[in-house]
């Protein structure tokens, strides 16, 4: 039962740096990466897509993302998101491919985009507390139901804290490491 707990919390803890480490990806640190276009969705044959289903994406200079549609005809639409989405960069289109050219970032920008990376690591970290709150409030239920002795919970709860500890530090790791490529661009 208790093993289910750990279980559960390396798999949200998990899920919880994925997702940070996609929202770091997405980020325009000044230099050009396909994941910047992730969260841009194109509303193409009906339905809302990401741009990776509709276009190879390439870098081909490190401030310069290319994006050559396999259907022509999607090009607009795919310019049109790109115009709406808040990657603020204006997209050139010459009927075959958009090239996005990536602005060098100003101290300014750096240091709004650092307050960015800051406050989306805080997020993960409350993330990462809850489930430990869940996680615990998971093993006191087991109490209740006379399942674990009182030295078991002892255990589980230091458990749960060591991996807590483990997934924040890892957090504070690639908040340094995204903070030290921001500021050195």
């Amino acid at each position: 039962m208790i093993k289910d707990i750990y279980n559960m919390a390396d798999e949200k803890m998990d899920k919880t740096i994925l997702n940070l480490k996609n929202d770091f990806a997405s980020l325009k640190a000044g230099r050009a990466t396909p994941s910047m276009l992730d969260r841009i969705q194109v509303e193409c044959y009906g339905s809302m897509m990401p741009i990776n289903q509709l276009a190879n994406v390439s870098v081909p200079e490190p401030r310069v993302l290319l994006i050559q549609p396999w259907d022509k005809n999607s090009i607009k639409d795919i310019e049109k998101s790109i115009l709406k989405s808040d990657l603020g960069i204006n997209p050139s289109n010459d009927g075959n491919v958009i090239r996005l050219v990536i602005p060098e970032l100003t101290e300014e920008t750096r240091k709004e985009l650092v307050k960015v990376i800051k406050k989306t690591a805080e997020e993960a970290k409350i993330s990462i507390r809850s489930i430990r709150k869940d996680c615990n409030n998971k093993i006191k239920n087991l109490k209740k139901e006379d399942d674990i002795s009182e030295d078991d919970i002892k255990v589980a709860e230091n458990e749960i804290q060591k991996k807590t500890d483990k997934f924040i530090k890892e957090i504070d790791n690639l908040v340094d490491k995204k903070e030290s490529e921001v500021m050195s661009v």
